[in-house]
């Protein structure tokens, strides 16, 4: 049986998260965690909030709440703060990540419709305006779909949700920072992200930016929870703290990370690097026995669908005997879809040891 001695924390890791970070952020997380109910701790949190506001293209008067927990910490968070039985939801499900909007509807007791996407294809016009002026309250809605890697047509839901009023919440977890995002050009209400993926940050902290009039539903609403109510997030964060313990030292680490950000050129330019490295790797594969799938996929992963081999066996193949992580899917997907992240500390000469290895193993008759 595997013991803790069998994690190797030497390996390349090409995950959709947690990914690798930098040495800086690293040891950040290896230092003694300070008390936080301290004015510089709460100066620290405010100035997060600014500058998560800022990469996000939010409103002036938008909030940011920082959860202690996974995304899905967060996307639980806004449903159950955000709407009530009187709402009816409108859920962009086409994997994985969509049906989670789902099943969280589904506990709340929330009414809802789903617009299923077919695993792998973007969502359709005439899919979505199949749902116009049906008197919908809310559309929720993963940026880019993580176990396929396609990426919505954001101006087309942003268009949709404008001429039907309709309150948009976007999971941006595995996009942001990776594909453009604009809060303020797209009338985004929520924006949810994550520590562990492109802010390459380790896990256990996940953000809910809210514009103004998600602060107002939050604020209207009784919710009947402790530890995800954003209204204690909310009143809590206005001096700089939190309800409950955070995870500290992440929240350190996203401080400087976020910083990094902006000193090397800020969003746009770590968007350029991260599509710089997902263009390198899809052109270097083109000999090899894989199929990508053909919609637009955004920059933050490679879906690769092995044409002779269960994707699973790769995946354990480079764990095991190259040192190399990348991501495998569950489910239905486990055998047929591979994901090759690129995000985190990553370069190109990393995608050069991937694509060796991945190319030893074709002359091994492993793919």
């Amino acid at each position: 049986m595997p013991t803790s001695k069998d994690i190797d924390v030497n390996k390349l890791n090409f995950t959709i998260g947690p990914v690798q970070s930098s040495e800086h952020i690293r040891n950040i997380g290896a230092e003694q965690v300070p008390y936080f109910r301290t004015q510089e701790f709460s100066t620290l949190m405010l100035e997060n909030e600014r500058l998560m506001k800022q990469l996000a293209d939010a409103e002036a008067n938008a909030r940011v709440c920082f959860i202690t927990g996974s995304g899905t910490a967060s996307m639980e968070a806004v449903v159950s703060n955000c709407f009530t039985p009187q709402d009816r939801l409108l859920i962009i499900n086409g994997g994985t990540f969509g049906h989670r909007f789902e099943e969280l509807a589904e506990i709340y007791e929330i009414p809802h419709t789903t617009v299923h996407v077919e695993m792998g294809h973007k969502l359709t016009k005439e899919q979505l305006y199949a749902f116009d002026g049906q008197s919908y309250s809310a559309l929720l809605v993963n940026m880019h779909e993580t176990s396929t890697g396609v990426l919505y047509d954001m101006d087309m839901i942003a268009d949709f949700c404008r001429k039907n009023s309709i309150f948009l919440v976007v999971d941006a977890i595995s996009s942001f920072l990776c594909d453009s995002f604009s809060m303020k050009r797209w009338g985004v209400s929520v924006m949810i992200a994550a520590s562990q993926k492109a802010l390459a940050c380790h896990p256990g902290i996940s953000m809910i930016t809210l514009s103004s009039e998600a602060v107002q539903r939050i604020t209207s609403h009784n919710v009947k929870c402790l530890y995800l109510n954003l209204n204690l997030a909310l009143s809590n964060g206005e001096r700089g703290q939190t309800p409950f313990t955070p995870a500290i030292s992440i929240l350190r680490q996203l401080n400087a990370r976020v910083k990094d950000i902006i000193a090397s050129g800020g969003v746009e330019k770590e968007i350029q690097r991260v599509a710089a490295l997902a263009s390198d790797f899809r052109s270097r594969i083109s000999d090899l026995p894989f199929s990508l799938f053909p919609e637009r996929m955004s920059n933050a992963l490679t879906a690769i669908c092995p044409n002779n081999v269960s994707a699973y066996s790769i995946f354990t193949t480079l764990k095991d005997e190259y040192d190399i992580w990348v991501c495998p899917n569950g489910g239905i997907l486990a055998d047929k879809v591979l994901r090759v992240g690129h995000i985190g500390d990553l370069s190109v000469s990393d995608n050069t040891r991937l694509i060796n290895a991945l190319k030893d193993m074709q002359q091994r008759g492993l793919l």
